[in-house]
């Protein structure tokens, strides 16, 4: 029986963009709380890795074998339909900046 509340305090603009998030989905926030402290119990910790993310390289720090093999990668992908344009890519960006 769900009888218990939660209240917690977090950042506007994070709690926005999560909503907005969860109602695309169809999935209503007190699942994802729900379901977050089931995994908790269930693992007996946090679900999830606390780490930070890798920074990626930039041109300059990167070896020639490096930047060849990111360029090749990325080629390969174009060619295979895989990638995406560069109206999209900025449409995302300049979207995220909104």
């Amino acid at each position: 029986m769900k009888d218990a509340t939660v209240s917690v305090r977090v950042e506007t603009k994070i709690k926005e963009e999560a909503e907005d998030i969860l109602q695309n989905l169809g999935i209503p926030v007190s699942v994802v709380i729900n379901t977050l402290y089931r995994q908790i119990v269930y693992h007996r910790g946090i679900p999830f890795a606390l780490t930070l993310p890798e920074r990626p390289k930039a041109e300059d720090e990167m070896t020639n074998t490096e930047l060849y093999t990111k360029l090749k990668h990325s080629y390969e992908q174009s060619l295979a339909g895989k990638g995406r344009t560069v109206d999209d890519v900025f449409d995302d960006l300049e979207g995220s900046l909104r």
